[in-house]
């Protein structure tokens, strides 16, 4: 199985709710009123579901106590980015035993150094989306960006596979896999996808410890 950690948000009106201010949530695709949480949701063959939550407080909020108590928000919480709020529920899904074999998100969380490395260190595998100026190591110290990358590989490197069906059929793309250095142990990837019409393209740092 796989945990997913995501975002999502409520819109509101008014500003009386937990955690609400004008930000940006996917549900309306613009800076809006809400209220926003991030989700670790368990996903196998056999289906998937959401299994914890975590409500995202703004600095707005955890930076006025009387604003906080008035809404019932305990004295001790502090401000959590969203990669902060995901680690507590991968933290919570490990302490429990839950069993998944690897950690995915989106540019959010896979641009997060922190998330990252912790992930290393606790040895667990993840595939993180990143953005196309990500860079990566690139040997003898060098750093380059995800799209740059891309654009020097030869055309033995792409392969077409499908990332399985979709409601109009497979849905093929373009990958290119490449290796890339760390400087802990464990083995770090690159991962590209490339749309085989738009030559669109997609990047996912990968890890595992074998």
């Amino acid at each position: 199985a796989v945990l997913v950690a995501d975002e999502t948000g409520d819109l509101k009106k008014g500003t009386a709710t937990v955690g609400v201010q004008r930000q940006y949530t996917g549900t309306a695709g613009r800076i809006e009123n809400a209220q926003v949480a991030v989700y670790l949701g368990y996903a196998a063959r056999a289906g998937h579901a959401l299994i914890d939550r975590e409500l995202y407080l703004p600095r707005s909020w955890t930076a006025d106590p009387a604003r906080c108590r008035a809404a019932g928000i305990p004295g001790d919480v502090e401000f959590a980015t969203k990669p902060q709020l995901a680690r507590r529920m991968i933290e919570r899904a490990i302490a429990a035993g839950v069993p998944f074999g690897w950690v995915a998100a989106d540019e959010a969380y896979g641009n997060n150094g922190p998330l990252r490395t912790w992930l290393e260190y606790t040895q667990v595998r993840y595939v993180l989306a990143v953005s196309c100026d990500h860079r990566v190591p690139a040997g003898a110290g060098r750093l380059i960006r995800a799209d740059t990358l891309a654009g020097r590989l030869p055309k033995r490197a792409w392969q077409r596979l499908s990332a399985g069906p979709g409601a109009k059929g497979q849905r093929h793309h373009d990958w290119a896999w490449v290796t890339i250095g760390g400087k802990s142990q464990g083995f770090r990837w690159l991962l590209i996808r490339r749309h085989p019409r738009t030559g669109e393209l997609a990047f996912y740092r990968c890890y595992a410890p074998q």
